[in-house]
């Protein structure tokens, strides 16, 4: 039973058509049907298509900010932490530099490749976003995104050593952050743009 399960929730993980029905065909025959809190639905083709309806990538972190566990006693004293021993004036002096950096690399590539985006900054925390103008409101930044853009340029950087913010292209320097690691995202940042050119 336990591998039945294991195949089960590995399906709904899965995001490859054919990978995903290959582990439901371990478990589930094509004549069988299957009852769960969101449905019924008869054999593999019926399970996997379903599974396949309700995976929407641009969903995938929903559960960072706010949820259930953004409260418990671990994450109030991590932030204890992080607010007595973490953000202080000496780690911001040198936080805020690092992000001037970054931001300035990025604003440099945007200019040289002439790509209608812009960047900004915010203390130690710069992004970029697929408009040539800072969005004024909450319509205009939703209409900057593009998803599959914003996929290519964080796999493009995971590939090369960089992980942004999974969902969106931010950066939040730390007091660990060093200008090596600003020139490396500038040089892959610049590589991206001139793919995309």
């Amino acid at each position: 039973m336990d591998t039945v399960l294991a195949d089960y929730f590995a399906a709904w993980n899965e995001t490859d058509a054919g990978e995903r029905e290959r582990l439901l065909r371990r478990s589930v025959s094509d004549g069988a049907e299957l009852v769960d809190p969101l449905g019924r639905w008869q054999g593999v083709a019926g399970i996997a298509d379903r599974i396949a309806e309700r995976q929407n990538l641009e969903d995938c972190d929903v559960g960072g900010i706010g949820g259930t566990l953004a409260g418990n006693a671990l994450s109030l004293s991590a932030m204890r932490a992080t607010l007595s021993k973490v953000l202080t004036k000496e780690a911001f002096d040198r936080m805020i530099p690092m992000a001037e950096r970054w931001t300035l690399g990025v604003k440099d590539a945007i200019t040289e490749f002439a790509i209608p985006w812009h960047v900004t900054r915010l203390g130690c925390r710069a992004e970029y976003l697929f408009s040539p103008e800072a969005p004024k409101n909450g319509t205009q930044a939703h209409d900057a995104m593009d998803f599959e853009l914003e996929r290519f340029m964080h796999l493009y950087a995971m590939n090369r050593g960089i992980l942004l913010t999974p969902f969106h292209n931010m950066a939040l320097m730390s007091p660990q952050t060093q200008a090596e690691d600003i020139d490396q995202h500038t040089r892959v940042f610049r590589e991206a743009l001139k793919e995309l050119s």
